[in-house]
């Protein structure tokens, strides 16, 4: 058996293939220097529906990172990324938003696919994987 098996990995499909995608502390504090004082938890909000929503060029170069950070080179990092035209924006709005909860709660974010790994309906609008305000249990 391979060790590529036995590792945690989040995939998903980008630019037409499934991609490994990975953000740990450097490639979050390489978007972090780039777009300071813009940091990755206002990013989060954003993704989460707690803010406004984020800007195309910060999903991006977040799901550039993330694929750096899976085993890709800056410049094909780079290169996928710019090469997907603004159809993609929503699709890749999803992507970022899976790989940051990924990274911030690993067990919770890979419980959302389903085994076979396919994605919930809808999983690619953030909006649709949020909790609702109060949960029913709350009241009373």
């Amino acid at each position: 058996m391979g060790i590529m098996g036995t590792a945690p990995q989040h995939e998903e499909e980008v630019g037409g293939q499934v991609r490994r995608l990975a953000l740990r502390n450097g490639e979050i504090e390489r978007f972090e220097a780039q777009y300071t004082p813009f940091g990755v938890f206002e990013l989060w909000d954003q993704l989460t529906g707690r803010r406004n929503p984020p800007q195309a060029r910060h999903v991006r170069d977040l799901v550039a990172l993330a694929l750096v950070g899976g085993g890709m080179s800056d410049r094909a990092a780079d290169e996928l990324v710019a090469s997907l035209p603004p159809s993609q924006n929503f699709a890749l709005r999803g992507i970022a938003f899976r790989a940051l909860g990924t990274a911030f709660l690993p067990v919770e974010a890979e419980d959302a696919k389903k085994p076979d790994g396919s994605h919930s309906p809808g999983s690619s609008d953030p909006g649709d994987t949020m909790p609702e305000a109060e949960s029913e249990t709350s009241s009373g």
